[in-house]
């Protein structure tokens, strides 16, 4: 395989620096009516309950309040298990094509619903509506179409053997991608028999609740998917309930490792997704201008919040001037601030406290003697928490914004000489959750993609998704897989 691309010529005068400045767009919001209701409670057995030991949900990009939800209790817990288990035996005995059907109406209903959707997600996350509307919701939809293609294939799927659902599973989720994490874990559930108890990040339940009612206009029957919101304590007394069969988790390491002791022992099984400090490697024969569009859709569209963000960008030494300079210039271009407005590509940090971290390690790396570049041109909004697009140079592999993952809009720049030390450097990691590596041969890719100690490595790429392809890690990235066939696997007992 040959990838075949034009020469590429370094930056030699500051015309294209001006002209990045040039381009002033006309504020275009989203203007679509979404109706939040000032208060939510519980989905459990089918029914929304009263609310109550509420807490409020904010507005990142104007620090106000949108909903106060209800906090789970353990007892809370306890009927949501409940329910899930009494759901359990009809739901696990209902025909794989039956199963189906009630996929196939939840995808449609998104679909439906997903302008509603794009932009409840990007007022309680953050995100640039465009990323909601254009990458999130469409995988969603796509993820319970794709397994409602599997509920009545699973014989195809795990051939030769004989297979039954797992049971209960408690599921939690992140707040960087909340409804495409809920898709990714409910839909293969559902497809496999099992039942459903789903706790969503604290800071961004709506999208989850939202979806709960999509659940009952499909007219899933009662139990089979529980939705239950809360803090830390909440899912703690999810992952510890002696009613659940399964506990598969999205989010930091550390949390994940605790998790992994409960599942162990009590002898069920667990699948992890975890922490990244995800390595981009630019060779110096790579198309230099895909690569740079690549690295900005890999940490900056997102604000970084992606565990697999491209946050580590290694380039070889003879490109390495051209790269910064045209990635300094594009930066100039990116445009930081409201989330509902259609220009906007940096949208708000997820929380207070997720951005008073991103700032702590802007100045660890002035600290440690990093040069931190930003675009000068770039005005954030007075309210809400929003950061430049940042990125280092000068950067070595002992400093900490190079080994920890900072989960903001944060480029680490380092260099290497050789294919062989790019692979050594981008392997140096606790972390192997996926890489990215730019090249115009192919033998080069495949080569490094087979030395490089991560799940998934994109070539000539960044960050593309599909519900057919397996997702995962490996190391403190955690261990199993998300999306394709490989994702029923977690969700069947075989044999």
């Amino acid at each position: 395989m040959t990838i075949h691309t034009a020469p590429s010529h370094p930056v030699t005068n500051t015309h294209a620096l001006e002209f990045a400045k040039a381009w002033d767009y006309a504020p275009a919001p989203e203007t679509a009516k979404v109706t939040i209701e000032p208060r939510y409670g519980l989905f459990i057995g089918g029914e929304f309950g009263r609310p109550t030991n509420v807490f409020a949900t904010i507005n990142p990009a104007n620090e106000e309040t949108l909903s106060e939800v209800s906090t789970a209790s353990a007892k809370d817990v306890d009927r949501a298990v409940s329910a899930a288990r009494a759901a359990f035996p009809k739901w696990s005995a209902l025909p794989g094509v039956e199963r189906a059907k009630y996929l196939f109406r939840i995808a449609r209903r998104v679909q439906e619903r997903s302008r509603e959707l794009a932009i409840l997600e990007t007022m309680d996350g953050g995100k640039p509506i465009k990323e909601s509307r254009d990458v999130d919701l469409p995988l969603v939809a796509q993820h319970f179409f794709y397994y409602a293609g599997w509920a009545d294939k699973l014989k195809w799927a795990f051939p030769s053997t004989s297979f039954s659902p797992v049971g209960v599973c408690a599921q939690i989720i992140p707040w960087n991608f909340p409804l495409m994490m809920a898709a990714w874990k409910i839909a293969p559930a559902l497809a496999c028999g099992n039942t459903v108890i789903l706790k969503p990040a604290e800071t961004t339940p709506l999208t989850a609740l939202r979806l709960a009612e999509i659940f009952a206009e499909a007219g899933l029957p009662p139990g089979v998917v529980n939705i239950i919101t809360g803090d830390g304590g909440t899912g703690a007394a999810l992952a510890n309930h002696t009613g659940i069969d399964k506990i598969a988790f999205t989010g930091s390491t550390d949390v994940g490792k605790r998790l992994a002791k409960v599942a162990a022992a009590r002898g069920i099984p667990i699948t992890l997704e975890l922490g990244g400090k995800s390595a981009n490697i630019i060779f110096d024969d790579a198309p230099i201008d895909q690569a740079v569009e690549g690295i900005v859709s890999a940490i900056y569209f997102n604000q970084g919040h992606v565990c697999c963000a491209g946050s580590r960008l290694l380039v070889q030494e003879g490109v390495v001037e051209e790269v910064i300079a045209k990635l300094r210039i594009r930066l100039q271009s990116l445009r930081v601030g409201d989330p509902l407005d259609k220009n906007t590509d940096v949208g708000a940090i997820n929380s207070k406290l997720q951005f008073d971290k991103i700032n702590e390690y802007l100045r660890i790396g002035r600290d440690e003697g990093a040069t931190l570049e930003q675009p000068n041109a770039c005005e954030l909004p007075k309210r809400g928490w929003f950061c430049r697009p940042t990125f280092f140079t000068g950067v070595q592999q002992s400093h900490r914004i190079a080994r920890e993952e900072i989960f903001g809009p944060v480029l680490a720049v380092m260099t290497f000489r050789t294919p062989e030390e790019a692979v050594m450097k981008a392997n140096n990691t606790p972390y192997g959750l996926s890489a990215g590596v730019w090249t115009s041969k192919g033998s080069k890719v495949f080569e490094t993609a087979g030395k490089l100690k991560a799940g998934v490595v994109w070539c000539n790429t960044f960050n593309q998704f599909d519900a057919s392809s397996p997702f995962g890690g490996f190391k403190e990235s955690g261990f199993g897989r998300e999306g394709g066939m490989q994702g029923l696997r977690p969700y069947v007992k075989l044999g």
